[in-house]
């Protein structure tokens, strides 16, 4: 048996509980790990699954009969079912070595965020060095991997966040930083090749007037409601045939390069993981309430204990 976070129907809702469960055995193609952290991201309360986690780094304590990249005692990160646990299974190929240099509590902040930021800008935004690029939602879990990455693609970048973040969002290397309490970035006369939009919280018209007339707007923020969120979806799909200028929603794919690629940029010194706080499992319902105010920095994290 193993503890594991959990969530229960009840009369009010979904809760999250903290209880036992079996501890899991890894398929052919899977990895059992010994989780030392996991962390947390929004899927993690929208997806209807009554064991959350995804994002997770550990050692390897067992492997399938068809894994041949790791062995027992391998520390590992990348995407895995059922994280916020002391055990949890993942696919060899949802896998990469972990950083050296870097713990495992950074290493779980990693997945979901990094893919995100990393597919956002080059895949979806087509960033090329040299461009202006502006990343809304800046200091929070993809918006710092995304100041990072868009900065060793070789763009001028700026950020937008509130008064306290300003100074993370620099410190991540942005060139310019606006306050979104003291300034509507929309109504000024700067225009952006590409915008990364974590946040979801401005019209598709308003970003739209702050791209070139070519530019490119990735979104991968949505607002909370499901009518809301499908609407802004069906607006963009609508809209981007009809314009040069392209709007693009996405959820990163799982791709086991482009962690490598994240990866690489930590080992060259040019991405650091960012953490504003970790909780230790018995307190994930509490972590997971933190990221879904909207008001968390970085990534908040779920701690195993030693």
């Amino acid at each position: 048996m193993m503890k594991a976070a959990i969530y229960e129907k009840t009369q009010s809702g979904k809760v999250l509980q903290i209880g036992d469960v079996e501890k899991p055995q890894p398929k052919e193609n899977e990895v059992l790990l010994k989780v030392h952290a996991a962390s947390v991201n929004p899927l993690d309360w929208r997806l209807k699954n009554c064991r959350p986690g995804v994002d997770v780094a550990g050692e390897v304590e067992a492997v399938g009969s068809s894994v041949t990249r790791f062995k027992p005692g391998d520390a590992v990160f990348g995407l895995g079912k059922g994280a916020f646990s002391e055990y949890a299974c993942a696919a060899e190929s949802a896998l990469c070595s972990k950083p050296i240099g870097i713990s495992f509590e950074e290493a779980a902040a990693i997945p979901i965020a990094g893919l995100t930021a990393l597919q956002g800008l080059r895949d979806k935004g087509r960033l090329q060095p040299g461009q202006k690029v502006l990343i809304n939602g800046a200091a929070g879990g993809i918006g710092t991997f995304a100041v990072q990455i868009a900065k060793a693609m070789g763009a001028e970048v700026t950020g937008v966040c509130s008064t306290g973040n300003i100074e993370l969002v620099r410190s991540l290397g942005a060139d310019r930083v606006i306050d979104y309490t003291r300034e509507d970035f929309t109504q000024t006369a700067v225009r952006y090749d590409v915008v990364l939009d974590n946040v979801g919280n401005l019209s598709l018209s308003r970003l739209r007037r702050v791209l070139t007339p070519s530019g490119r707007c990735a979104l991968a923020g949505a607002p909370k409601t499901l009518p809301a969120a499908l609407g802004r979806i069906a607006k963009a799909f609508l809209w981007s045939p009809f314009l040069r200028q392209k709007l693009i929603f996405f959820i990163a794919k799982r791709r086991p390069d482009d962690l490598q690629t994240v990866c690489e940029l930590i080992e060259a010194g040019k991405l650091k993981p960012a953490i504003e706080k970790c909780y230790p499992l018995s307190q994930t319902a509490d972590a997971i309430a933190y990221v879904e105010t909207g008001h968390a920095r970085a990534k908040i994290v779920i701690t195993m204990g030693s």
